[in-house]
Order: C-alpha cells, then sequence, then structure tokens
C-alpha cells in the first residue's frame, strides 16, 4: 500500500470518528446544558475567527515557498522566522484588545472581554498551531495533525463539559481542561514536527533580505489573510453569544451538529478532485470538466438530499430521545429547514470554488468570500436588532448569504470557464424527495417514539427509491452492489 493510501485511509478513518464523536455528543450529551456548552464553543470559534489576524496568511506561505526555501537549506529558517512573527504579531493584537475599552467603553460589558483569559492563550496556541499545520503538510503526513485538529477540539468540548455538569467541578476547572487540550495539541504538533524533522531555530533575515522575498513571502500570506474571512459558522457563533446569549449559541451549535450530517458525501470529494480539475484546466479542455463538474454535483446533491429528507422527518422523534426531551430544539425546528436547504443548494455547486481557486482568477475567490462574510454580519446585524426571530434569522442570513455566494460563483465559472454544475435531473431529484418527504409526514404515527424514529425515514428511503426507479436520475445500482463495497477497501 503506498503512502498516500495509506494517510489518505487513516485520515478518512480519523476524520468519520471525529464526526460521530461530535454528532453523538451534540445529541445526547450537551442539551444537558445549552448555556455551559455555548461558552465552549462560543470560546473556540471567536478564537478562530480572531487568529487570522495573528497567523496573517504567513501559514499558507508556508506551504507555498516550502520546496524553494528547502532546496537552499533555509525551511527551518522560514518556520523559525513564521513563529516569531506570529508571536509578535500576538503581542500586538493583546494590546490593541486591550486598548480598545479607552476607545470603546462597551466592549468591557462584551462576552469577549469576559473570558478574555480564555480567549487570548487560546488564539496564541490556535496561531502557532496553525503554522505547524501548514508547515508539517509540506512532508505529505496528513493523519497526526488531522488527530489534532479533529480530535482533540471535540476530546476538548466534551471532557469539559462532563467535568461541569457530570461530576459537579467548577467551570474554571472545566476551561482550564478545555483549554489545556489545546495546549497539548501545540506540544504535540512541536513533537511531531521535530520527529519529522529535527528543528534547528534559526531567526537570521539575511535570506528573506536577499532580492527582497520578504516582499513575495508578505505578498502571498496577504493573500492568503484575505481568504480566511469566509468562515461564516465561527461568525455566526461569535454574533450569537454576544447578542442572543449562550444558551441560544449553544443550541445553535446542537442543531449545526444536525445539519452537517447532509454534508457527509462532501467528505474528502474535493481533495480527490483538486488533481482531475487541475488537469483539465491546464489542457483546457472544459468539455469534460464541465462532465465531471455535472456528474460530481448531481451525486453530491442527490445523496445530501436523502440525508436532508431522512432528518427533517426524523428530528421531532429523535428529540424526544434528547436531555429535557429536547423541548428547546423542537422550538427551532423551522432552522433545519431553512438551513438545512441552504446547505443543499451548496451541495449543488459542487467543486465551484475549487475551479476558481485552481485557476489564475483565484483571487476572484478572495472577493466573493469577503462577500459572504460582509453579508452574513450585515444580515445577521439586520435580523438580530430588527426582528424577534433569534436563530430563526440566524439560520435566513446563513442561507441567504449561502445562496448569493455560489450564485456569484456559478455565473462567474459559466462566463468563464462555460462550466455549470446544472441539470435537469437535479429538479427530478427535488420533485422526488419533496414528494417523499411530504407524503412520510402525513403518513400516520406509532404510539411509540422509537418506531417512528426508524419507521419514517425508511419510508423516505423507500419512497425516494421508486422514484428514482422510474426515473434513473442516480445509479443506485452502481453503490448497492458488494463490488462497489468490497472496492472501498482496496487501495492500489
Amino acid at each position: 500500500m503506498s503512502v498516500v493510501a495509506r494517510q489518505g485511509f487513516k485520515y478518512s478513518i480519523i476524520g468519520y470518528i471525529g464526526f460521530l464523536l461530535g454528532t453523538i455528543s451534540a445529541i445526547f450529551i450537551f442539551p444537558n446544558d445549552f448555556e455551559f456548552y455555548g461558552k465552549l464553543r462560543y470560546s473556540m470559534q471567536t478564537a478562530e475567527m480572531l487568529v487570522p489576524f495573528v497567523v496573517f496568511g504567513i501559514s499558507y506561505s508556508n506551504v507555498k515557498f516550502f520546496h524553494t526555501l528547502q532546496k537552499d537549506g533555509k525551511n527551518q529558517n522560514m518556520l523559525s522566522l513564521s513563529l516569531l512573527v506570529v508571536f509578535i504579531n500576538f503581542i500586538l493584537f493583546s494590546l490593541i484588545f486591550f486598548i480598545i475599552p479607552y476607545f470603546y467603553p462597551q466592549f468591557l460589558r462584551s462576552e469577549a472581554w469576559k473570558i478574555k483569559e480564555i480567549i487570548l492563550p487560546l488564539i496564541l496556541v490556535l496561531s502557532l498551531c496553525a503554522i505547524f499545520n501548514k508547515y508539517t503538510s509540506n512532508y505529505k503526513r496528513i493523519v497526526v495533525s488531522n488527530i489534532f485538529d479533529n480530535l482533540f477540539p471535540k476530546i476538548a468540548n466534551l471532557g469539559a463539559f462532563c467535568l461541569f455538569f457530570y461530576f459537579a467541578l467548577s467551570q474554571k476547572i472545566a476551561l482550564t481542561f478545555f483549554f489545556g487540550m489545546f495546549a497539548l495539541m501545540l506540544f504535540g504538533y512541536i513533537y511531531y514536527t521535530n520527529k519529522l524533522e529535527k528543528i534547528n531555530f534559526n531567526f537570521n533575515t539575511d535570506y528573506f533580505k536577499k532580492d527582497h522575498f520578504w516582499k513575495e513571502f508578505l505578498n502571498y500570506s496577504f493573500f492568503g489573510f484575505l481568504g480566511t474571512f469566509g468562515n461564516y459558522l465561527a461568525i455566526n457563533s461569535f454574533m450569537i453569544g454576544e447578542f442572543l446569549g449562550m444558551e441560544e449559541n449553544g443550541i445553535y451549535s446542537v442543531l449545526y451538529a444536525l445539519i452537517s450530517l447532509i454534508s457527509i458525501p462532501q467528505l474528502g470529494l474535493f481533495n480527490i478532485s483538486s488533481p482531475i480539475i487541475s488537469k483539465t484546466l491546464a489542457d483546457g479542455d472544459m468539455v469534460e470538466l464541465d462532465r465531471f463538474h455535472k456528474k460530481t454535483s448531481l451525486s453530491l446533491y442527490f445523496l445530501g438530499a436523502v440525508l436532508f429528507s431522512c432528518i427533517v422527518v426524523g428530528f421531532p422523534y429523535l428529540t424526544q430521545f434528547m436531555p429535557k426531551n429536547g423541548t428547546m430544539l423542537r422550538e427551532y425546528e423551522p432552522v433545519i429547514w431553512i438551513w438545512g436547504t441552504a446547505v443543499l443548494i451548496d451541495l449543488v455547486t459542487g467543486f465551484n470554488g475549487n475551479i476558481i481557486s485552481l485557476s489564475k482568477y483565484y483571487r476572484f475567490n478572495i472577493l466573493v468570500m469577503l462577500l459572504l462574510a460582509g453579508l452574513t454580519i450585515s444580515l445577521n446585524f439586520y435580523f438580530i436588532k430588527n426582528t424577534d426571530l433569534k436563530l430563526i434569522g440566524i439560520a435566513l442570513s446563513t442561507a441567504i448569504s449561502l445562496i448569493t455566494y455560489n450564485i456569484v460563483k456559478i455565473i462567474f465559472n459559466y462566463i468563464v470557464f462555460k462550466v455549470s454544475p446544472l441539470t435537469i435531473d437535479m429538479i427530478f431529484v427535488t420533485i422526488i424527495c419533496t414528494l417523499a418527504i411530504t407524503v412520510t409526514i402525513v403518513l400516520p404515527n406509532f404510539d411509540n417514539n422509537l418506531i417512528n424514529l426508524m419507521y419514517k425515514p425508511t419510508m423516505v428511503l423507500i419512497l425516494i427509491y421508486i422514484g428514482n426507479y422510474f426515473t434513473k436520475v442516480f445509479p443506485i445500482e452502481d453503490y448497492l452492489n458488494m463490488k462497489f463495497i468490497k472496492s472501498i477497501f482496496k487501495f492500489k
């Protein structure tokens, strides 16, 4: 088995373990105390939102220029200076953070200020981890970094919550454990990087001064920095925590865990597709790119629509098995429908963004990411300040932003590359799934919620199968056979 195959297989296994751990915890454990879970998520995602201002895209330059500097024996020099710059940036960021209250006194009442003792150290740790993450990726070793990035945050959330809720320890102790997991992650990165190649700190700046290389390095870093502003999930979590409260943020995080199930078909697809996209772009074969784009987008949409259909018909019965019968989650059932629909539309567009980012027009991707961030913030403010919709308003904001973001990319790709993800088959998929959901909802219920939880999604699957059998929009038979299942476990 090749290194790539081994790494890819292990990466997928860890990804799914992390996904299951996060989802099961969100459904059956975290609803016990939405407020504390909301505080954990707020701390993490606020730190993630602010990390780009400290890293400033330098992590991306550690990938872009690694091989060039490695040939000159200066890759350790790059790593050392990158860590130093990040540390200096953090000091400057912290100074600004503490100066803000003098110009904007209301900042003292913000949640970010109240829990700055956890957020600021977390920003530093995550910033340093970002450098090591990108740097170690140059050695084509992705498994260990996936353990750090995927499993450690989930263990931090779960462990801190259990210490607080089940063991009745103080929030301070729970938050200390929470931060401790990320500190452990940083030490793990340092140890692993040293195992790949012994770290030799070199802070000499001569190489970067030569031919003004530092300008090219910072220029690329700046574009990487601009491309990090599309994290609408972190933006949402921050704004919900600040304006609606930690309890609402906890509910939001649980709903997101459920909705993210729709994106399962997307896991790993873009990494697999990137080489094919690069080749077709290099060859100028837009006909093949268009064919591949349509085929992949239809597969993503069909599988996502099937999962969405099962979730919406099963959600009312799933909440009965959650702590406190999921009463508060039931109040926000429209969020599942609104946000889930937006995610489906995102799946429809396939790898639109990858086509742009792998072409000479990659800067356009940065512009639309900024559009997404700006639109999300503006709409969140509008719905929070001018309506009583709360999380439903946030869901509408996210849906409008995501749909606009994807429409812009579809139009751009069609004009520039003459490719589009849209096909007539997608309309048939929409009709089949809509009819399946409608019929299943009006079917009679049993008195037992467990039976309903299994019976309703099963009926949806049967109806979708029947609809697909007559329309032939998706080749289900290619996946429901032993030959395909066996092929999953082959690595050659």
